[in-house]
C-alpha cells in the first residue's frame, strides 16, 4: 500500500530525504503540466514548480495534514505562478485580430484513423490548447486545474480559496469562451 501524502509529509519534515523525493516524483509532473498551461513557457513552468516545492518544503511545518496535500501544494504552486505573472505580464493574442489578420483557423472534418484524421487531431488539440491561453486568468486556472489534472470542484476551491459555486461559475463562463474561440477558429459544428 502506497504511502499517503501526509505520511510523507511527516518524515520529510522530520529530515526524510526519501519522503521529500517521492512527494517531488508524486507531483512533480502535475506541477509543470499545470504551470506549463499557466505561463506558455516549459522552461518557466519547470523553474516556478521548482520553486514551489523548494517554497512548500521550506514551509513543510505550515501543512495541516488534514488538507489534502495535493491542494496545499498546488495553491504554493498557484501563488508563485501569480507572482511570476504579476513581474512579467503575459501577452495575450485577440480572436477579433487572428481572424482580422487572415486566420481562419483548421478547417472541420470528420474523425478516423486515418494520417489525415490525426494530423487534424492534433490541430484541434493545438487550437484548444490556444484557446485556453487565451482565456482570463482566472479562467484559465479553473480549465487546467479540472481538465488537464482532473481534480474535483471541491479540490478546486481549496487551491484558489475560492467558493464552490465561484468555481462553477469560471468553468461554466471558460466552456462558453471556449466554445466561441473554437468556433470563430474553425472548429464548430458543421
Amino acid at each position: 500500500m502506497p504511502t499517503s501524502d501526509a505520511e510523507l509529509a511527516r518524515q520529510a519534515l522530520a529530515g526524510s530525504q526519501a519522503a521529500y523525493h517521492a512527494l517531488v516524483e508524486r507531483y512533480a509532473s502535475s506541477a509543470v503540466n499545470i504551470a506549463v498551461r499557466l505561463v506558455s513557457d516549459r522552461a518557466v513552468a519547470e523553474e516556478l514548480a521548482q520553486e514551489a516545492f523548494v517554497r512548500a518544503f521550506s514551509r513543510l511545518n505550515t501543512y495541516d495534514q488534514e488538507r489534502k496535500f495535493s491542494s496545499w501544494f498546488f495553491q504554493i504552486l498557484r501563488n508563485v505562478t501569480i507572482d511570476h505573472l504579476r513581474r512579467r505580464r503575459v501577452d495575450t493574442v485577440s480572436l477579433d485580430g487572428l481572424l482580422s489578420a487572415g486566420y481562419a483557423g483548421p478547417a472541420d472534418e470528420g474523425r478516423g484513423t486515418s494520417p489525415d484524421d490525426e494530423a487534424e487531431r492534433r490541430a484541434l488539440a493545438a487550437a484548444l490548447t490556444t484557446a485556453i491561453s487565451q482565456l482570463r486568468h482566472e479562467f484559465r486556472e479553473v480549465v487546467v486545474l479540472k481538465y488537464v489534472e482532473g481534480l474535483s470542484v471541491d479540490d478546486i476551491a481549496g487551491i484558489l480559496d475560492l467558493p464552490e459555486g465561484t468555481v462553477k461559475t469560471h468553468l461554466y463562463r471558460a466552456r462558453k469562451e471556449l466554445a466561441a474561440a473554437l468556433t470563430t477558429a474553425g472548429w464548430g459544428p458543421a
